[in-house]
C-alpha cells in the first residue's frame, strides 16, 4: 500500500503560481510513477501529467500546454505540480496518483485549487 497526500493548494489570481506536493508513505520500496489529475465541478477527473521513477514525463497537453511541470524527489518519496499562469480554468480539486504498473491504484484525497480572475 501507498498513501499520497497532496498539499500546496489555495486561491491564486489569474497569472499567478502554485506548487503542489504530493508525500507518499507505506511501501515506497517500489518503484512507482507519480501523476496529477484534476477534477472541476460537473467534469470528469482528467489527466495532467505523470512521472515514472527515472524522471520521464508525460503530459496532457491539451490541458498543460507547457504551463505545469511535473518533478520529483525521490529521496522525499515526493512529487511535485508546478502550476504558472493559471486561468480561472484551471480551478479544481487536484488529485496526487500513484501506480507500479499501468492503473492507478493509490489515490491522494485531493487539494482545492481556485484561480480567481
Amino acid at each position: 500500500q501507498v498513501q499520497l497526500v497532496e498539499s500546496g493548494g489555495g486561491l491564486v489570481q489569474a497569472g499567478g503560481s502554485l506548487r503542489l506536493s504530493c508525500a507518499a508513505s507505506g511501501r515506497t520500496g517500489s518503484t512507482y510513477a507519480m501523476a496529477w489529475f484534476r477534477q472541476a465541478p460537473g467534469k470528469e477527473r482528467e489527466f495532467l501529467a505523470d512521472i515514472t521513477w527515472s524522471g520521464g514525463s508525460t503530459y496532457n497537453p491539451n490541458s498543460v500546454k507547457g504551463r505545469f511541470t511535473i518533478s520529483r524527489d525521490n529521496a522525499k518519496n515526493t512529487a511535485y505540480l508546478q502550476m504558472n499562469s493559471l486561468k480561472p480554468e484551471d480551478t479544481a480539486v487536484y488529485y496526487c496518483a500513484a501506480r507500479i504498473r499501468a492503473t492507478y491504484n493509490y489515490w491522494g484525497q485531493g487539494t482545492q485549487v481556485t484561480v480567481s480572475s
